[in-house]
C-alpha cells in the first residue's frame, strides 16, 4: 500500500476550506504579527474559525455535508452513481 498526501484524500471543497484557513490565518498574522506561541494559536483558530464558518454556511445552503468520511476517489466514484437534480425529475 502505497502512502498518500491528506490533500490527495480531500474533496475539492475541503480543499478550498483548508486553502481559506490558511490564507487568512497567514494575513491575520501579517496584520497582528503575533510574537509567542499563544498568540500564533490565536491567530491560527481565528482563521480556522472563519473557515468553519463558510463551511457551516455552505452546508446550510446545499444541504450536504462537506467534510466526508469517502476519500476523494470513493467520493467522485459515488457521485457518478447518485443521479443529480435534473434526472430525478
Amino acid at each position: 500500500m502505497k502512502t498518500e498526501s491528506l490533500r490527495d484524500n480531500m474533496t475539492n471543497l475541503e480543499l478550498v476550506l483548508n486553502m481559506l484557513a490558511e490564507a487568512t490565518t497567514t494575513e491575520i498574522s501579517k496584520e497582528r504579527r503575533p510574537r509567542t506561541f499563544a498568540a500564533n494559536r490565536i491567530v491560527a483558530a481565528q482563521g480556522g474559525r472563519i473557515a468553519g464558518n463558510t463551511r457551516r454556511e455552505i452546508e446550510a445552503q446545499t444541504g450536504k455535508k462537506i467534510v466526508s468520511r469517502l476519500n476523494a476517489e470513493q467520493a467522485l466514484a459515488a457521485k457518478e452513481i447518485e443521479p443529480n437534480e435534473e434526472e430525478k425529475e
